[in-house]
């Protein structure tokens, strides 16, 4: 570091951010632990890394560039040693013709520059880098590119470590990357020619700087070892699981992977931990339907039903609502296929068609367990339909899900099952629908004017007091704009009325009107509600809207929402 971090420090706090006392304990830090000036910084938290590049870039005189903002090829790691590139804290950002572009740690490091410019045989434009960022892109760049352009000097490193050591470091990489940006899913994707590296962040796939195609199976074979799969099968699908740590909290992974025309294609799912489920405040209901929900599940029988399509967050709820009652005194048993979130004090049946242990089966065996709750992951046939709401009306509460596009949908897929009516009347509790929208961006969102437009789309009248806000995008939320989702949820409670109308045999649309009248909200009101909030933009409801086939306009003497045909 240019000795200079003596006058970054004072730079710092004249910037007023940092304090004496935190100068002095950096100043401690450096000398008893031995640590660089930079180092020292990102540990001690007192300053960011990037306040800290902005200060050096003014002292220095070079321009600051934010990495995050860019797409850093990183087979620019093939134009460097890795251990130069440690070394001068250095990485080629871009080259263009006769000048590459450096990020660097110490840009008036004059004999860095020199050894680049020979190591380049280009004129050097040094740059100014966040140094926690620019140290993940060099760790990132020479583990997941597999360097078929590297130096000389470096190939016998690069035989020794063949096809060992290296793809364990690319599969590492992309393991704990999914896990810091919060992803649900990694895909490795083999095309003809590249290898495709996708992240699914909020529900949508975004992709990212990913090894070169040569590792492709390398990288498959270290994932069948990790979940014990055959490594000698190429030809058929297989499906397995593992867990790792990172930061030592254990990460589960549920492994799928299927042949194509390119090579094997590589899917792993990021299973959330019991640590990640929170209470049913937490989920964002609106507080009538937390309330109105919180009551179904502390019943002592009964049957509740979680709708929604695939990745809509009915497991998220479903746990959740296990976690409030999960006590010492309740005996609390669940079939699942497959288990994604290990909870204590509850028993976790994983369902195994192939040794006949189908949701059916397991679920007549549970019985004699002596539940008080069970959960039935998801009800797909005629045979645990029935059983399950036997199950509930013989002394049980029982929690299960459905495919179906809203809450009144569960009543005739119900009838399709073969429930008859005066079952499902008895037995029913109530039904939550639900969908994720993405949340907007706290860092980065902004008043959109533009939004009013979508209000025309989804058939609301707009007021004067309406307002809506949309994020720009930004490093944290990864140029989106959106930083994490929340569920819209609408509730069908099984009110006297509803129960009529059940033992009746009403038809969906007869079932809607009622419930319609007794109060009960839409989704795509909870989603409006929710954008009127700032949690999310108008653009996520319109997709929300797309999905479940409902146009809202205005009615006088309603609360301002009406379902139309």
């Amino acid at each position: 570091m240019l000795d200079g971090s003596e006058f970054v420090l004072q730079a710092l706090v004249e910037a007023d951010k940092l304090t004496e006392a935190q100068v002095t304990s950096l100043r401690e830090s450096m000398q008893e632990k031995e640590m660089d000036f930079d180092e020292a910084i990102i540990r001690s938290g007192f300053v960011t890394p990037h306040d800290v590049g902005l200060v050096k870039a003014s002292i220095c005189e070079y321009p600051f560039v934010d990495i995050t903002k860019f797409d850093i090829d990183i087979r620019q790691s093939r134009h460097m040693p890795k251990s130069v590139s440690e070394r001068l804290g250095a990485f080629p950002l871009f080259i263009i013709d006769d000048i590459a572009t450096v990020g660097m740690e110490d840009p008036l490091d004059l004999q860095a520059i020199d050894e680049l410019r020979q190591v380049f045989k280009k004129q050097i434009d040094p740059v100014v880098c966040d140094t926690q960022k620019l140290r993940l892109l060099i760790a990132r760049s020479y583990t997941l590119d597999s360097g078929d352009e590297e130096y000389d000097d470096d190939l016998e490193e690069i035989d020794i470590e063949s096809n060992t050591e290296p793809v364990v470091a690319a599969v590492n990489q992309i393991l704990f990357s999914g896990v810091e940006i919060k992803a649900s899913d990694i895909h490795i994707n083999p095309d003809e020619k590249n290898l495709l590296l996708r992240y699914r962040v909020d529900g949508v796939l975004q992709t990212h700087r990913g090894p070169d195609i040569t590792m492709h199976q390398g990288l498959v074979q270290r994932l069948k070892v990790m979940a014990n799969l055959d490594v000698t099968q190429t030809r058929r699908p297989q499906d397995g699981k593992f867990r790792f740590k990172h930061n030592g909290i254990p990460i589960d992974i549920r492994l799928s992977i299927i042949p194509t025309i390119h090579g094997e294609n590589a899917v792993m799912r990021l299973l959330s931990t019991a640590s990640s489920i929170g209470q049913i405040k937490d989920l964002g209901m609106p507080a009538e339907v937390r309330e109105a929900f919180t009551q179904m599940i502390r019943k002592p029988y009964g049957i509740i039903f979680v709708t929604g399509p695939t990745g809509s967050g009915k497991t998220t709820t479903l746990y959740t609502a296990l976690n409030e009652i999960n006590t010492a005194d309740r005996n609390i048993m669940t079939i699942e296929d497959p288990v994604e979130i290990r909870l204590p004090l509850i028993r976790q049946v994983q369902v195994s068609p192939e040794i006949g242990m189908t949701f059916a089966s397991a679920l007549r065996s549970l019985l004699r367990q002596d539940p008080d709750v069970i959960l039935v992951g998801e009800i797909r046939d005629e045979e645990t339909a029935k059983i399950a709401v036997q199950s509930a009306l013989t002394g049980h509460l029982v929690l299960s899900t459905l495919h179906t596009n809203d809450a009144i949908g569960a009543i005739p897929r119900l009838r399709e099952f073969g429930v008859p009516s005066f079952a499902i009347n008895n037995a029913l509790l109530g039904v939550i629908a639900q969908r994720l929208v993405r949340r907007v961006c706290g860092n980065c969102c902004f008043e959109d004017g533009s939004e009013h437009e979508k209000m025309v789309i989804l058939g609301i009248a707009s007021s004067a007091d309406d307002s809506f806000i949309a994020g720009k995008g930004c490093p944290k939320c990864m140029n989106t704009g959106y930083k994490g989702r929340i569920g819209v949820y609408e509730l069908l409670s099984a009110s006297k009325g509803i129960r009529e109308l059940i033992s009746q045999e009403a038809s969906a649309a007869e079932i809607y009107e009622v419930a319609r009248d007794e109060g009960m909200r839409l989704m795509l009101q909870d989603g409006i509600e929710k954008a009127r909030m700032g949690l999310t933009t108008l653009s996520e409801v319109c997709k929300l809207h797309a999905t479940i086939d409902e146009k809202l306009s205005l009615k006088t003497g309603d609360d301002g929402y009406k379902i139309s045909a």
